[in-house]
């Protein structure tokens, strides 16, 4: 990574004297995991019985009953993967984390294909239709089954999303200028280094001036963190390659993961202000964004200058009261991946309203949520893509 007059109170360079990373909020403590296991477990495997049991009413209990362990099996599977693998990596644990993970996604579509056929029994039965039960399960099922299949495919397909943003007081250095968003890429157990490749190369044929990642490289089980990152080292931007952590860095001791960004040659932001070409450009690590207190803190030290144009890194599309009062212009956020999968579109937008992706405008404050380059858990995407952002900087007449 290179970059051109990169000033800051600590250095002058991306990678002189970086400040030491502090740990960010402290790790789940057990009964906060324990709980949330517990409840995760629980909806799993009541999802997966309405499924089995809809599938035995409408086309008929299998010949051979001990099949049916196999999807309660899956679904208690994905859940030990994603623990275990937080302290062990294998062949064996890889491999089983991504066939459950399938299967939870296909779970998820089944659920509305089970709940599909009692309505259309139902309504059957009042309209007086006759109509073979094994044919309602065929029916829905299978469309469960394609959403699946096509999940998989829409999500392996990365795209580019272009969007223009005009900023007030932007240096005139960055009219003009591209710079690209990208972020959550979650590599571990699903996706690799050659996913990290593929990131790479599409954004090298963008390219742009500066690149932003805002947070979840890695998915957090045990890997080999620098070759999962090593894709990053064949790319350059004359502004520079900012990164700050999501909340998949956070969950253990985020220097691991900060000491592989570093060894890739992007530079991270800690809890910090650089100016790039008069460009004021702040990133706060999840850890520290998460909690309001240290967020506030962390921006009055930035000491933004309101008459020149910023932009602030940070992992989620929150507090934007509190970025917008310290004067910032562009917000550059992922984490919600807009749902992912339908209906947690739905959830997302309940949760974030218009911030859970695109470009929104919060008073003085323009938010932009990219819907990321990878997924979490399933690896599919219904009604949402993988993406990363090309952003056109142009100064606001």
């Amino acid at each position: 990574m290179t970059a051109t007059t990169l000033k800051s109170e600590t250095q002058t360079g991306p990678h002189a004297n970086a400040p030491r990373a502090g740990r960010g909020r402290s790790p789940r403590g057990p009964k906060e995991i324990i709980s949330f296991l517990t409840v995760v477990t629980v909806v799993f495997l009541s999802a997966t019985w309405f499924v089995c049991a809809t599938w035995n009413d409408f086309w008929g209990a299998p010949a051979r009953p001990q099949w049916w362990i196999i999807p309660p099996a899956l679904s208690v599977a994905f859940i030990v993967t994603t623990l275990v693998g937080m302290r062990h990596a294998n062949g064996l644990l890889q491999l089983l984390h991504r066939v459950s993970a399938v299967w939870i996604g296909v779970l998820n579509f089944s659920v509305f294909a089970a709940a599909a056929c009692w309505i259309f029994r139902a309504a059957s039965a009042l309209c007086g239709w006759k109509i073979e039960p094994r044919w309602m399960a065929a029916l829905f099922f299978g469309l469960a089954a394609l959403a699946g299949a096509y999940g998989l495919v829409n999500a392996a397909w990365l795209r580019v999303t272009r969007v223009t943003v005009r900023l007030p007081n932007l240096p005139a250095a960055w009219h003009g200028r591209e710079a690209v968003l990208a972020g959550d890429l979650h590599l571990g157990n699903v996706r690799g280094a050659g996913f990290a490749r593929r990131v790479v190369k599409k954004i090298r044929r963008l390219r742009p001036f500066a690149v932003f990642v805002s947070g979840d490289m890695f998915d957090g089980p045990k890997a080999d963190y620098d070759r999962l990152a090593e894709p990053w080292l064949e790319l350059s931007a004359p502004g520079g390659i900012y990164f700050v952590t999501g909340n998949h860095e956070e969950f253990t001791e985020r220097g691991k993961y900060l000491a592989a960004i570093g060894h890739a040659g992007l530079r991270p932001l800690n809890n910090e202000k650089v100016t790039v070409e008069g460009l004021q450009i702040v990133g706060v690590h999840d850890g520290e964004a998460e909690d309001a207190r240290q967020f506030g803190k962390i921006l009055s030290g930035a000491a933004l200058e309101r008459g020149r144009a910023s932009i602030l890194l940070t992992h989620r599309p929150a507090n934007l009261a509190m970025a917008e009062a310290a004067g910032v212009s562009l917000q550059l956020s992922g984490h919600t991946h807009e749902g992912q999968c339908w209906p947690w579109s739905w959830v997302i937008y309940k949760v974030h309203g218009p911030f859970a992706y695109g470009l929104n405008r919060f008073g003085n404050l323009l938010v932009l949520t990219s819907s990321g380059a990878g997924t979490w858990g399933p690896p599919m995407r219904a009604g949402t893509k993988s993406e990363i952002v090309l952003l056109r900087l142009e100064r606001e007449a």
